[in-house]
């Protein structure tokens, strides 16, 4: 987690949870991390000066400004606190819509880490459309807390997909393993690294359809469980002597639904995985297994983007 040394910790509704607190201190403190809080607020100037105009012997500009200094004093409470444990921390106020606005936030002073607890949901199960599209459109890693979390991690998966023949894919899987490696020694985590793997040919090639003799399909299948599991070695290799808690696991299936799968099963409290878009358009959609896996899994994520990924959010 050296990596991250200028972090953004943004406050949502419920204002700044215990674990983002204690996660933004030990990262401050074993990185030497920068720390801004930033609030945004999402109600309008417009808006708001036509909800006070109907509060008889209120000026809206007036309570506009006191409400600004409630936030303000409300988040530098919390700077103060972690200011003591020698914390470098500055605050900021916001107005919009709040994944733009931290998107842009961003951008403008080069944040490499977006620290926050998730937004409640009507199930609570999965993340909310803001941090959706926050885990989407932000270049930088973003790392959503469970809410009610706890500070630390007790199980880490990392979901890679190394392949030596894709440079960007390939680099994505190490930055997964170089997050989820240092993390689990910083908690003294397990952690599970996890591969799927399936022909995705084979139900069309085993159909009577195509008419392929079943050895054939097998011998296919044999082949990238092979490759797949080659690459899979290659990859964590180089990580095995970092965290001896660490088990990897090659499943065949569709790799949406194994991620997700496991993550239930094993009860895994943090996710570390890469998102990838296949679409060609910078930053609209991540890639499909990606998509599917925020959408379903109940834990804390960090997410992590190709190098040459391009937000869609303009300043």
């Amino acid at each position: 987690m050296k990596r991250f040394k200028n972090i953004l910790v943004v406050s949502n509704d419920e204002g700044l949870s215990d674990a983002v607190l204690a996660r933004a201190q030990w990262l401050s403190q074993s990185n030497g991390a920068k720390l801004t809080l930033l609030n945004v607020s999402e109600t309008s100037q417009l808006d708001f000066k036509r909800l006070v105009s109907r509060v008889s012997g209120k000026d809206a500009d007036e309570l506009a400004g006191q409400l600004d200094a409630a936030r303000r004093d409300t988040l530098e409470a919390v700077a103060d606190r972690l200011r003591t444990e020698g914390a470098d921390v500055s605050t900021v106020l916001a107005q919009g819509v709040g994944f733009i606005e931290t998107i842009r936030y961003v951008l403008r002073h080069d944040h490499d880490l977006v620290l926050k607890a998730a937004d409640h949901t009507a199930s609570w199960r999965t993340f909310g459309g803001p941090d959706l599209h926050l885990l989407r459109k932000c270049p930088c890693p973003v790392w959503i807390l469970k809410s009610g979390g706890e500070a630390s991690s007790k199980r880490i998966m990392a979901a890679v997909d190394p392949n030596p023949d894709d440079a960007s894919q390939d680099a994505l899987s190490h930055k997964v393993m170089q997050l989820a490696t240092s993390l689990a020694v910083q908690d003294k985590a397990s952690l599970d690294v996890l591969n799927a793997w399936c022909l995705y040919e084979e139900h069309l090639l085993r159909g009577s359809m195509a008419r392929t003799p079943p050895e054939k399909v097998d011998a296919l299948v044999e082949e990238t469980r092979r490759t797949s599991r080659k690459r899979l070695d290659q990859l964590t290799a180089d990580y095995a002597a970092v965290t001896p808690e660490m088990t990897v696991r090659h499943i065949k299936g569709t790799p949406a639904d194994v991620v997700v799968e496991h993550v239930e099963a094993q009860n895994i409290d943090t996710l570390v995985m890469g998102t990838l878009g296949r679409t060609g358009l910078p930053g609209m959609i991540i890639g499909n297994t990606a998509e599917t896996v925020l959408s379903r899994v109940d834990c804390s994520v960090l997410a992590v983007k190709p190098d040459d990924f391009i937000s869609p959010v303009k300043l």
